[in-house]
């Protein structure tokens, strides 16, 4: 119906029927319930920005120190080509960091890192491994804040030796250390996530630990961990079977690149089967807590300058490949890695935040004249970017307020707590 002057005259009210509304209640209240249980959103702990995988028969409570005397003796010899890498105030952060805390996640390894030894040689080095661990989680924050080992995995063949060891790793260790997380390799099959549960439940009976406590990694390195036999992405349902406990998943590059075909001089971070099962796994994590890791480079800056200079060249060129496509944890290998992660991650985060620290402080204020009109989910994706930069040392927090004033870390704690929604 329509007025004398043309306008349209609002008709009357038809609401939904009582009934209906409560049927769409009935149906909705359920599915909320589902979505707040098995995506409760990223996990509040800062996620390492790398792993350094050090072989079982090598490491030792010295190792941490000894690799950053390493990075740094190949950063001060390969200074031109860091110089072209990164501007001097990015250098004295990692030189810092190398000699501070050079390795945040560790895990000693006892798979392919480390080999098929006689059983009396794995089980002195499990016991060893354990003391290590035990040594490290007194030692923080010069030891590695997260710590753990990466035993056999749970085919047929191997599967008692690795449960085995990851018995002695924590007998010897007294316990579960704080921070302990092992790494579970070569996923196939959802069924095994079950199993994982089972081991740990009854290690945590053992240990006198709350249920949950132990937590572990997945390691995706064949096909079938992202698709199965019946079409499903393996990965996704292993992420909702393993949380809790599950915290994250690892890709593993080069067995995976293998079991689909690929040619050994191709396998690397960036062919398009490493990026197709990353960008599943990526999918299958978003808002469930659990982290995804990038894997790791052969390439090692060891030989004459050339060679070094390349391979630093390579692996920031990777590092910061992973971090752009938002991986912001990757496998470091050699102490020679740390140099180049950690100049490659301060560089990215020290880039990103003066714009990030810009559009939240006119988020904050409400501007209506900002040329960017950020979303929530934004700010969020924007407060992660200033929360991850500090965790690494890239900034300082009083950086950040100097840009603006209004991004303290209380606020951005209550962005986070509130789901983007502007606090007081």
């Amino acid at each position: 119906m329509s007025s004398a002057s043309g306008v349209p005259r609002p008709g009357p009210h038809r609401a939904l029927h009582p009934d209906t509304r409560s049927a769409v209640d009935a149906i909705l209240d359920d599915v909320d319930a589902d979505l707040a249980r098995q995506f409760p959103g990223d996990d509040a702990a800062a996620q390492p920005v790398h792993t350094a995988y050090l072989s079982a028969a090598d490491a030792d409570p010295g190792t941490p120190a000894y690799w950053g005397e390493q990075a740094r003796a190949i950063a001060e010899a390969a200074a031109a080509t860091l110089a072209d890498l990164a501007d001097a105030p990015i250098a004295d952060l990692v030189l810092a960091r190398l000699r501070s805390n050079p390795i945040v996640d560790a895990r000693i390894d006892l798979e392919d890192g480390y080999g098929r030894r006689p059983d009396a040689v794995e089980d002195a080095d499990a016991r060893r491994a354990g003391e290590t661990l035990a040594a490290w989680s007194a030692d923080r924050p010069h030891a590695p804040r997260v710590a753990g080992i990466r035993a056999k995995g749970l085919g047929a063949a191997e599967r008692a030796r690795g449960i085995r060891t990851l018995e002695l790793v924590l007998d010897a260790a007294g316990g579960v250390p704080d921070g302990f997380v092992f790494t579970v390799p070569k996923l196939r099959d959802v069924r095994q996530v079950d199993a994982v549960n089972l081991i740990c439940a009854d290690l945590e009976r053992a240990h006198g630990l709350s249920e949950g406590a132990l937590r572990y990694e997945l390691q995706v390195e064949i096909p079938q961990a992202v698709l199965g036999a019946d079409g499903r992405a393996t990965v996704a349902e292993a992420i909702h079977r393993g949380r809790p406990r599950l915290s994250g998943l690892h890709y593993g590059t080069y067995d995976y690149s293998a079991a689909c075909g690929i040619v050994s001089a191709q396998q690397s971070l960036t062919h398009p089967v490493a990026d197709h099962a990353k960008d599943v796994m990526q999918a299958a994590a978003a808002h469930t807590g659990v982290w995804v890791s990038d894997g790791s480079t052969q390439v090692v800056p060891v030989g004459d300058p050339g060679q070094v200079a390349a391979a630093l060249e390579r692996h920031h060129a990777l590092v910061t490949r992973s971090l752009k496509r938002g991986l912001y944890q990757g496998w470091d290998m050699h102490p020679g890695h740390l140099v180049t992660r950690w100049t490659a991650v301060i560089d990215f985060f020290r880039q990103a935040m003066p714009t990030a620290a810009a559009r939240l402080q006119a988020y904050f204020e409400h501007v209506s004249g900002s040329e960017v009109l950020d979303e929530p989910a934004t700010a969020m994706s924007l407060a992660l970017v200033i929360e991850r930069g500090i965790a690494a040392g890239a900034f300082t927090a009083a950086e950040v307020t100097t840009i603006a004033p209004l991004c303290t870390e209380a606020r951005l704690q209550t962005l986070r707590a509130h789901g983007g929604s502007l606090g007081g």
